[in-house]
C-alpha cells in the first residue's frame, strides 16, 4: 500500500477503541523464528534507528499508538487524545493498569521523560518530530499534556513503538542515555520480554504474561536469528526453519523463486509509514566530493532504472528530487534537474569537464572511497554498479564493506568517509524523515542517520523552519519547492530510488500483517496456524 493513501489526513480529535482479532478462536502457543539481517548493534531504538533494531525493539517497547494499513491511529499506551482548536495543546489519556516488564507501573512521568529527556535529545528524528513540544504536564498518572509552541500535526504520525518507543524513567534517569545498560538489557511494556542475546546467533524474546492486552500475545516465544549468508537465509525459509523475513533479508532473486511455493508468500505491504529512499551521502567538508558540481555530475550519471530492474528485480521507482514522489499527494514533491532515470554519461562528463576536472593518462579525474551499507548482498551489487558507472565519468572508486557497528561509527561518529551508500526513511511527512538530512541543527556527532554530510545552508535552514510551521497547503508547497531547488543545486545527498522492500513469510504465520509498520510492529496479534 502506498503512503499517498493517508498523507492528507490530519486528525484533530480521537477516541478510538480496540478492535477484536481474527485469531481469538485460534490456539495460543508455539515459537516463531524470523530473520534479523544483519545483527543489530544495540537494542536501544530510542537512540539509534538502525534497521535491525526496529525488527526487535517494537516487540519489547510499546508506543502511544500504532497505525493500520489505512493510516488510522490504533490506541496502544494512549487510549485517546484531544487537540485544542489552536493545535498547541495535545492531551493524551493513558491506559491504566500497564506495567513495565520489571513490574513497575507505567505512568505519565515515563511519557514526559521519554519525550523531553530521550527522544528530543538523543533520538535521530525526535528533535524534529517533537521540536514544537516545549513542555509536558502530568496532572495525574494517566494524563500527559503536550504543550506546543506551534501546531505540529506531523507529530501525530510519529507515535509508534518503532518511531517513539516509551522507555522506563526509572531505568534511565540520571544516566548517560546513550551508554546506559538498558540498551542491551531492554525493559519495556510490550508483548514480549527480552530473555537472551547470544551474539552472532540470535536474540530470544518470551511472552509477557502480564501484558495489558488481555489474551495477548498468542505466541510463546519469538527468536530473531542472524544468518550472514544470503543463500543460507533463503534455504532456512525454504525448509520452514524461519517463518518471516522482511526488508529483503531474503534477497529479491530468491523471493521471486520462493513465492511460487504453496507455503510461502511475498508482500510489499507493511512499509507505507516509512517511505524508504536509497541514496548516497557525501562528506561535504573534506575529500574529493566537496564540490557540488561533482555531486551533480554523479547524480546525472547514475542509471537509476537499471539499478531497480537489475539489482532489485523491478521493485522501486527512480528518485526525481530530494523528496519522494509519495509526497505528491500533499503537493510537496517536484521533479528536479540532475535526476535522469536512465542516467546521462555524456552530460555528466561534460559537467566535470566544465568544472575543470580533467582526466589523467588513465582516464581518471578523481579517486575516492564508497562505503556500503552492510545490510546484505543487494547493496554490495549496487556498490559494484556505482563503481562501474563512476568509472565511466573518470571517478575511480574503492568499495568498502564493514560490519554494522564499524560502519555506523565511521559515518556518524568519526565522519571518516567520502561517499556512503545508504537508505533513509522519509516517513509520512518531510519534517519527520527528510529534514534530518540537511538542517544545520541536525549535524549531531555520534547520532545515527542524521546530517552526516555536515551540510549547512542558512537559507535552507530558514525554509526548513518555515516548512515545519506553515499551515497553508499552497504556501507550504511553495516552501518545499524552494527547498528542493536548493538541494538539487547543492546535492549534499543524491537520492537514487524509492525502495520497495519485500517481506517473505510462511503462510502458517497469521495476524502479523495488520500494522502499517509491518516488521516493525509488535507481533502481539500474530499466531501460528
Amino acid at each position: 500500500m502506498k503512503l499517498t493513501k493517508f498523507m492528507n489526513a490530519v486528525v484533530m480529535t480521537a477516541a478510538i477503541t480496540m478492535g477484536g482479532s481474527a485469531a481469538q478462536a485460534q490456539q495460543a502457543g508455539g515459537s516463531m523464528v524470523f530473520l534479523v539481517q544483519p545483527e543489530p548493534p544495540t537494542m536501544a531504538g530510542y537512540v539509534s534507528t538502525s534497521g535491525p533494531i526496529g525488527l526487535l525493539g517494537p516487540k519489547i517497547y510499546d508506543g502511544l499508538f500504532d497505525y493500520d494499513n489505512d493510516g488510522k491511529m490504533i490506541p496502544v499506551l494512549a487510549e485517546s487524545y484531544d487537540i485544542t482548536p489552536d493545535g498547541k495543546t495535545v492531551t493524551f489519556n493513558l491506559r491504566k493498569g500497564v506495567t513495565w516488564h520489571d513490574g513497575k507501573p507505567f505512568t505519565s512521568a515515563d511519557v514526559q521523560f521519554t519525550i523531553m529527556e530521550v527522544l528530543k535529545k538523543v533520538h535521530p528524528r525526535g528533535p524534529n518530530s517533537f521540536k514544537e513540544v516545549s513542555s509536558i504536564d502530568t496532572p495525574d498518572a494517566h494524563t500527559a499534556v503536550f504543550n506546543l509552541d506551534n501546531p505540529a500535526p506531523y507529530m501525530m504520525r510519529a507515535l509508534s513503538s518503532y518511531e517513539s518507543p516509551m522507555v522506563p524513567k526509572h531505568h534511565l534517569e540520571g544516566q548517560d542515555i546513550k551508554s546506559a545498560k538498558l540498551a542491551n538489557n531492554p525493559v519495556g511494556t510490550g508483548p514480549f520480554k527480552f530473555t537472551e542475546w547470544k551474539k552472532g546467533q540470535y536474540i530470544r524474546l518470551d511472552k509477557n504474561e502480564g501484558y495489558w492486552k488481555e489474551g495477548r500475545p498468542y505466541i510463546d516465544r519469538i527468536v530473531g536469528r542472524f544468518v550472514p549468508d544470503a543463500s543460507t537465509r533463503a534455504a532456512a525459509m525454504e525448509k520452514g526453519e524461519v517463518l518471516y523475513a522482511a526488508y529483503n533479508a531474503v534477497a529479491n532473486i530468491d523471493a521471486v523463486r520462493l513465492e511460487k511455493r504453496d507455503d510461502i508468500s511475498v508482500t510489499t505491504d507493511g512499509y507505507s509509514m516509512i517511505n524508504p529512499m536509497a541514496l548516497l551521502e557525501f562528506n561535504t567538508k573534506e575529500g574529493p566530493f566537496t564540490d557540488a558540481a561533482v555531486r551533480r555530475a554523479i547524480s546525472t550519471a547514475i542509471d537509476r532504472q537499471f539499478m531497480i530492474d537489475t539489482i532489485f528485480f523491478g521493485y522501486g521507482n527512480p528518485a526525481t528530487s530530494a523528496l519522494s514522489s509519495n509526497f505528491s499527494a500533499t503537493g510537496l514533491h517536484a521533479e528536479m534537474p540532475h535526476y535522469p532515470a536512465n542516467g546521462d554519461i555524456a552530460a555528466a562528463n561534460k559537467m566535470l569537464d566544465d568544472a575543470g576536472y580533467k582526466k589523467d593518462g588513465d582516464g581518471v579525474r578523481l579517486k575516492g572511497t564508497l562505503d556500503l551499507i552492510p545490510y546484505g548482498e543487494d547493496w554490495r551489487r549496487a556498490g559494484e554498479y556505482l563503481k562501474q558507472a563512476m568509472g565511466d565519468i573518470g571517478i575511480d572508486l574503492e568499495l568498502r564493506y564493514e560490519d554494522v557497528p564499524t560502519w555506523l561509527k565511521r559515518i556518524y561518529h568519526n565522519y571518516d568517509f567520502q561517499m556512503n551508500l545508504n537508505y533513509f526513511y522519509q516517513l509520512s511527512d518531510p519534517v519527520l524523515g527528510v529534514h534530518r538530512h540537511y538542517g544545520t541543527n541536525m549535524i549531531r556527532k555520534g547520532t545515527h542517520f542524521v546530517n552526516s554530510s555536515r551540510y549547512s545552508n542558512a537559507a535552507l535552514d530558514t525554509l526548513l523552519g518555515a516548512g515545519m510551521t506553515e499551515p497553508d497547503a499552497e504556501k507550504r508547497s511553495a516552501i518545499y519547492l524552494d527547498i528542493q531547488n536548493i538541494l538539487a543545486e547543492d546535492m549534499p545527498v543524491v537520492n537514487l530510488f524509492e525502495l520497495e522492500f519485500l517481506t517473505v513469510y510462511n503462510t502458517k504465520l497469521k495476524g502479523a500483517y495488520g500494522s502499517a509498520m509491518g516488521a516493525y510492529a509488535s507481533f502481539g496479534d500474530a499466531y501460528l496456524d
